[in-house]
Formats: structure tokens, sequence, C-alpha cells
């Protein structure tokens, strides 16, 4: 069955248009509540957690959210700007039937969107997103007033979390001696994970900690590192710590101002714990993920298996390999040994641990992983299509896999989340993967466009 709004990540669009408007998301926490309650009368517990992110459109849309909910006569707590991992974390330890989220992650400010946690701090069941579009299609009706749910503030949301992010790390482990430059995109992060690095220790120097609601994520964070790169080279910083909007990816800058990606950061989280004999049979990446990955890993001998571009497919892969690393070059990771979910500060904190316990460089933790150039260019998609149904698009793919022979591969992916076609070839030759790419893109664009 086919979903209507939700995408491989809740759902996301340009606020004002649908469906990322008030009266949608109304409806939206009516029907989310109307399914929730349904849950918590199985489960016992009738409380839904919101946190966002520090876009403008965040208080209109937690408005209009918390308004359907009590309308179905579910409770509701409200974090305020929060990571999206520590939704998760307060969804589970608050014994709420499911969290919300706020927000479109990297995307720009007058982008939002709503992801959904289940009780356990996973992301929802597709049979629990189709329950809640079926309900989108019914009348909205208000419980009587005595069911009418209540909501509540929870003040030390931050401090929780900052706590619990302290607690994946061994106990005696300082970051005494090390000056780290932190970008915290101007989103969720801005008022913890400066202070998760000071509190162990570290020399705090920050940048993206002054979010206005319209510069979250522009020029700084994840998706645009360059200012960071300049802080730590300016700053005499060790390194630099790039978060996104919302919190759940990480990347970092080596002291050279060189960027280091989430593939190189699952490598040396995977190294780490094979040598100090962490029992991990293999990781979980995407069909995005570099090459030069894989050949590492089984360098060390562990398994590697690529899942569908997403977290949640990842996290689906690692449940049923019954695997706890798995990640995406972006910077999203999955520690499943302390969280449930891709975690930007702890992934963070886990390459730290990797550092400080080798006594070696960060540059030397990331040498043993030969990345293979790799290019990727987003072609604009106008409507739906299915790649594999044209034939043109098909003839392209093959005419650049018979160029690579069998020194690279070629993926074509669909946004789950942009109206974009990823282009990606991978081989050994930069020069020749730029260029391939380029013209498979070409290819790609004349192809859709055609078919309009």
């Amino acid at each position: 069955m086919s979903r209507q709004y939700f995408g491989t990540d809740g759902i996301r669009g340009r606020v004002g248009d649908a469906p990322i408007t008030p009266d949608f998301m109304l409806k939206l926490g009516w029907a989310c509540g109307r399914v929730f309650a349904r849950e918590a009368r199985e489960g016992g517990h009738n409380t839904v957690i919101i946190g966002k992110d520090t876009r403008v459109s965040g208080y209109m849309f937690e408005s209009a959210l918390e308004a359907g909910l009590v309308a179905a006569g579910v409770d509701v707590k409200l974090l305020g700007p929060m990571p999206t991992p520590a939704v998760a974390l307060m969804t589970r330890t608050q014994n709420a039937v499911a969290g919300i989220v706020i927000s479109a992650s990297h995307n720009p400010y007058y982008d939002n969107g709503i992801k959904f946690f289940s009780s356990h701090g996973s992301k929802l069941a597709d049979d629990i997103e189709h329950a809640i579009e079926r309900e989108l299609d019914c009348d909205l009706a208000v419980v009587p007033s005595r069911d009418i749910g209540k909501v509540v503030r929870v003040a030390d949301a931050a401090g929780r979390y900052i706590e619990f992010c302290k607690a994946t790390v061994p106990d005696s482990f300082t970051l005494r001696g090390m000056k780290i430059a932190v970008d915290c995109a101007h989103g969720a992060t801005y008022h913890i994970a400066p202070n998760v690095f000071a509190e162990l220790g570290a020399d705090v120097v920050s940048m993206g900690v002054k979010p206005d609601g319209y510069n979250i994520n522009e020029g700084v964070g994840s998706t645009d590192t360059a200012q960071l790169s300049a802080l730590v080279r300016d700053s005499g910083a060790d390194l630099g710590i790039a978060f996104d909007g919302d919190g759940d990816r990480v990347l970092f800058i080596d002291v050279d101002g060189t960027l280091v990606d989430g593939d190189e950061l699952l490598y040396i989280i995977a190294t780490h714990r094979a040598i100090n004999g962490m029992a991990e049979s293999g990781v979980v990446g995407t069909l995005m993920s570099n090459l030069g990955l894989e050949l590492a890993l089984r360098d060390l001998g562990l398994e590697f298996v690529r899942a569908r571009v997403g977290d949640r497919y990842v996290k689906e892969l690692m449940e049923a390999r019954e695997w706890r690393l798995g990640g995406e070059s972006s910077g999203h990771i999955i520690c499943a040994d302390h969280t449930t979910t891709g975690d930007g500060i702890v992934a963070g904190l886990q390459v730290l641990v990797a550092l400080k316990e080798s006594g070696r460089s960060l540059a030397e933790l990331r040498s043993g992983m030969r990345k293979c150039p790799q290019t990727m260019i987003n072609v604009p998609v106008n409507g739906r299509f299915l790649l594999d149904e044209l034939p043109a698009v098909a003839a392209a793919v093959k005419a650049t896999e018979q160029a690579l022979s069998s020194r690279g591969r070629v993926l074509l992916r669909p946004s789950g989340t942009e109206p974009l076609v990823r282009v990606m070839v991978e081989g050994e030759d930069a020069a020749e993967v730029e260029r391939l790419c380029q013209g498979l893109a070409t290819d790609v664009a004349a192809a859709l466009r055609a078919a309009l």
C-alpha cells in the first residue's frame, strides 16, 4: 500500500505549501492522536512527546499538532527546541506512546517537516503510518470535554539529554587538553552540544549557536563546513565537529581544515571497537557508502552490507543482522548499543573516545581507509517517474557501467525528501568519474524532460 504523505523520513516540504500548512498539521495531530490513543489503550500510556528544531515555523506547527492531539484525547509533553535523537530518548524514558519532531533536518528554514518515533524510540512501523493516513480521510471530531488531553512543558529536557550523552562514554573519559570547534548550524543542538563537550573537559569554541528562526543551516553546519574549517585553523583547535539542524548527523574537520565524512567516522568507530575486542560482526552502510569503506572493513575482518538510503532502512538491517553499528556518508550514524536512532553527539563522542584511547590523531585514524573518488549530481524532477521504465535512462546507465568496466559502480536514486534524482558514479580515477557522472546526469535530465 503506497503512502500519500509519508516519505522515507516522515512528512516534509515547503512551509505554506500543502501539506506543510497549519490546517493540515491540526488534522495530522488529530489523526495521530486517534491512532496513538488506540496504542495507548493497549499499552497503558497516553502521552505524546513533541520536540522541534529552531525554525520560525516550528511554533506554528507545534501549536497545531498540540491542538489536534489533545482533541483526540491524548496528553502532550512539550520539549521545545531539542535534537531529534533527544526526542527519541525522551519518548522512551517518559513512557510515551510516541514522539514527534518538528524539523526539516538539513533543509533551509523555509522548509519544515514532521518525524515520528514509536514508544521504543524507533521510526514508526509502516502499518502505523498507513493507519494515520486512513484517519486523515475522516472528519475531525473532538472527544468529550472530560477526555480532552492535557499539555505540560518538560523544563529540564536539555539537562537530561546532556547527562545521557555524557553517560555514553567511559566514566574515566576526559577531553581535558583538547580544543574543539563546534558548529551547531543555528539548530537544535545550539544549547546542548557545546555543554556536553565542555562538561567533559574540552576547551570549546562555538559557532552556529545563535538561532533566530531563519538562519538554521544557512552557511553553517554539516551541509556547509567552510566556516568551521576556517575556525579550526584560526583558533588553533585540534578538530572541529559539525552538526545539522536537528542534530542527528555529525561530520568532523581535521586540524588542517579537511572534512572527515560519515563513512570515515564509521570506519574509525568500527576500527576502535575491533581493536579493543568489542565484538562487531559487521557494519551496515547504504547504497551511497563509499566503496573504500567496504574494502577497509573487509581488511578488519568485518562484514559490510548496504541498505537503502535512509536511517530507517539502516536500522532495520542492523536489527535483522543483530549488529550494533551502521550509518550513512552524510554523518547519520547509529550506535545501537547506546541509542535507538542516529545521534550526532553520541556518534561524535564515540569518535573522540577512539581518538583519545588510541593516542593517535584524526588523520592517523582515518588513514586506513582509502576513499574511492565519488561524484554525485542532483537532477531536478518534475512529476513522478519510475526510472527503470525509461529506456533512455537504462541505456545511459549501461553505457556508463561499460566505461567503468569492473573499476567502479553507478547508482541512480530518487530522493525521499526532495524532488531530485541523485546520480552517483564511483571509480578509481577522479577525472573519469566526474566526466562520466556529468554525462550521465545530462542524459538522465534529458530523459526525464522527454517523459513529461
